[in-house]
């Protein structure tokens, strides 16, 4: 009787080793299985981050007042499979209808903002209207109103311009924006007779 009772603890103490064995390998593999799909998913959300950076650039920059106005504002490019998006958004103009364009250097430094250079022309062509087929700047944007309290929204989207591709006849980096206080006439010639120039901004990353 009494090998009997140490045969059955025996047992009892073997079956127990087992199933903690088992148990501890299980949990093995559960944090095997979890460390490997959180890598999964690190790795995942890289990829997706990496493809919006290869889809999508952006550059913003600040307006700031020329000639004596109080206009200014901020301005934002975007480009997103091969189409630029300009959105500038304006205050302190005076109510009506204004120019704004791209001019060829992103040199604000002079009170009259005339150190920003003639409109951006990269392709030799004539001052005008945008798409007319006589001619126009790649920086002939146009006009714009603004409203009684002196704010305009102007939105612009083009294939014709590049965020930092390296293509002279499209980059827009290392230009400027610059408002106009009167009205482009798409006409004369070199730049439409807008105006004094009252706001200025450099396109630089």
């Amino acid at each position: 009787m009494k090998h009997l009772k140490l045969y059955v603890a025996a047992m009892a103490l073997m079956l127990s080793v087992a199933c903690k064995s088992d148990k501890n390998k299980n949990a093995d593999m559960d944090d095997d299985t979890n460390a490997t799909e959180t890598s999964m998913d690190d790795d995942m959300t890289d990829t997706q981050a990496d493809d919006m950076d290869n889809n999508m650039k952006e550059v913003s920059f600040a307006l700031e007042p020329k000639s004596g106005s109080s206009v200014s504002g901020t301005v934002t490019f975007s480009e997103d499979q091969g189409h630029v998006t300009m959105k500038a958004e304006l205050k302190g103009l005076k109510e009506g209808e204004h120019a704004i364009h791209i001019h060829e250097n992103a040199d604000c430094s002079s009170e009259d903002g005339k150190s920003a250079g003639g409109h951006w022309n990269p392709t030799a062509q004539p001052h005008g209207k945008w798409g007319d087929e006589a001619g126009y700047h790649k920086g002939d944007i146009g006009n714009f109103n603004a409203d009684a309290d002196g704010n305009a929204t102007v939105i612009k989207t083009t294939n014709e311009w590049c965020i930092g591709c390296g293509d002279s006849n499209k980059d827009i980096l290392g230009k400027a924006i610059i408002v106009h206080e009167g009205v482009d006439d798409f006409t004369s010639q070199p730049s439409g007779n807008a105006g004094s120039r009252v706001s200025c901004g450099g396109i630089i990353e």
